[in-house]
């Protein structure tokens, strides 16, 4: 019970944390979906961060979960990654749809690398 609070605590932080930062006036004429792309970006760094130190520092597991799986969890946007890659798709819009991915899987991967890399060293 206790965990499934801290999960939620969490869960509640990084959706707030995804919220604003979906304020941000960036609107590019392409339809691309530059802030949910950073967010996922920023996400998986963050993740890579969380994993790399908590298992480094010994971390208490509790802080991890509320770490990865709250905050992280609650942040990152895979279900608005796939709805705006079909959007996109729908406008005849297939070239951005597959940079799109692209660059959300590939970026993603390298954020999760370095924030792992950095701890590592």
């Amino acid at each position: 019970m206790m965990n499934c609070i801290i999960v939620g605590m969490g869960g509640f932080l990084g959706a707030v944390a995804r919220y604003l930062i979906g304020l941000i006036p960036i609107n590019p004429q392409s339809g691309f979906p530059v802030k949910t792309l950073l967010i996922n970006i920023t996400g998986a760094f963050v993740i890579g961060l969380v994993v790399a130190l908590g298992a480094k520092k010994d971390w208490n597991p509790q802080l991890t979960l509320f770490l990865k799986v709250g905050i992280c969890g609650g942040f990152t946007t895979f279900s608005s990654f796939a709805l705006e890659t079909n959007q996109l798709m729908e406008r005849g819009a297939g070239w951005w749809a597959m940079l799109y991915v692209a660059l959300s899987v590939v970026g993603a991967l390298a954020a999760v690398y370095a924030a792992q890399y950095l701890i590592a060293r």
